[in-house]
């Protein structure tokens, strides 16, 4: 199916897909455990993505089309809408049926015939390794899969910007100081419930980047008797909007059971928030909420930051070094400096622009390493 001009990035990708997906599934040391999905082949992935990058450049009644394909089968999944006539895999058909179906966890259901690709309904639960190809945005396309058959965020494969293609670069993970978020994300050990802790910081960079405004949150040590709160040294008090006490919500529900972490991701929504007003928020690493609003100031007797590492977990990425206010302005160097003054905290800079910049002291470099990580929230 080619109804429009060829999207050259949909061919390059679609092998580097193949492949990735074929090499997952040869890993799968417990196939039996839980269903996988169909191994994708080249031109599956080439027709999927073609066609969402042609349905996300129309408009239907003037709104953006917001689509998930999934490759599967109606019996690879269950309690799906299974329509009587299946769909062409047509961008204009694509953005006629977006309405329908563009709540989160709603998938179209993709599979192939005697003859091609076809649209043969819609479901929420797909198998584990498959294949989902994602409009997020005019001409943004990201290809991912689930981390597990159940939960657990999407493990982000490629991000396709008309004509820039990004392969995520698994081997980032294999770094030794890799922050475990990054890990997270990269799908290396992926925890399966809102519950782990790694999976609340990943929530969070989430919806601080979900709301658009930018902002900056500070991931500080939590005050015990064999630790100093050395980290106000870096920060001008008093905190405009510090709470007493501490908000501990974040924490508590942390471990509430599975079926309650809906309060946990509408805490999470709130913590975020918080993140739209200027100045950061103060987070210690047990998840309590120290306060907003907070101004970084360099600490006494500490050098300017000038220069910061900076690497984004794609293929083919080199290490480079930057002045973190090449990165995105004052929010970024306050935040590269306030992690070089505080080795043991780490800060979430998230810009209007969608980019997203992990801030962490790395021991190896003996510097700031700024950890470009947009493309594996999308």
């Amino acid at each position: 199916m080619e109804s429009e001009a060829a999207y050259p990035a949909a061919r390059i990708v679609s092998p580097k897909v193949h492949a990735y997906f074929a090499r997952q599934h040869a890993a799968i040391s417990d196939p039996g455990a839980a269903a996988l999905a169909t191994l994708p082949d080249a031109p599956s992935v080439h027709e999927m993505v073609d066609a969402a990058f042609w349905a996300s450049l129309r408009r239907e009644e003037g709104f953006i089309p917001r689509i998930s394909l999934a490759f599967v089968a109606p019996d690879e999944t269950s309690h799906a809408l299974l329509l009587e006539r299946p769909l062409p895999l047509d961008p204009g058909i694509l953005a006629k049926v977006a309405p329908a179906v563009e709540r989160p966890g709603i998938h179209l259901g993709v599979a192939r015939n005697s003859t091609a690709l076809h649209v043969w309904g819609a479901t929420r639960k797909i198998p584990r390794l498959c294949l989902v190809v994602e409009v997020a945005a005019p001409g943004l396309i990201v290809i991912k899969h689930h981390s597990t058959d159940t939960a657990g965020k999407f493990v982000n494969v490629a991000v396709l910007e008309g004509d820039q293609v990004k392969m995520i670069g698994v081997g980032t993970a294999a770094r030794s100081d890799c922050p475990s978020l990054l890990t997270a994300l990269l799908g290396d050990g992926f925890p399966h419930s809102m519950q782990n802790p790694v999976n609340v910081l990943v929530q969070l960079a989430i919806s601080m980047r979900a709301h658009g405004r930018g902002g900056s949150l500070l991931v500080v040590p939590a005050s015990s008797p064999a630790s100093s709160d050395e980290w106000r040294e870096s920060i001008v008090q008093p905190v405009p909007y510090a709470t007493s006490p501490p908000f501990s919500s974040l924490r508590e529900l942390r471990d509430t059971p599975l079926d309650e972490s809906g309060r946990l991701r509408r805490t999470v929504d709130a913590v975020a928030g918080l993140t739209e007003v200027d100045g950061a928020v103060i987070l210690t690493d047990q998840y309590d909420v120290l306060g907003f609003g907070a101004k970084i100031t360099r600490r006494k007797g500490r050098g300017v930051v000038d220069q910061v590492i900076v690497t984004e977990p794609i293929e083919g990425d080199e290490p480079v070094l930057a002045s973190p206010e090449k990165l995105g302005g004052t929010r970024h160097l306050s935040a590269a400096q306030f992690v070089q003054d505080q080795p043991n905290s780490a800060a979430f800079v998230a810009s209007q622009d969608g980019r997203f910049t992990v801030f962490e002291w790395s021991a190896r470099e003996s510097m700031v390493h700024a950890h470009r990580i947009e493309a594996l929230l999308l």
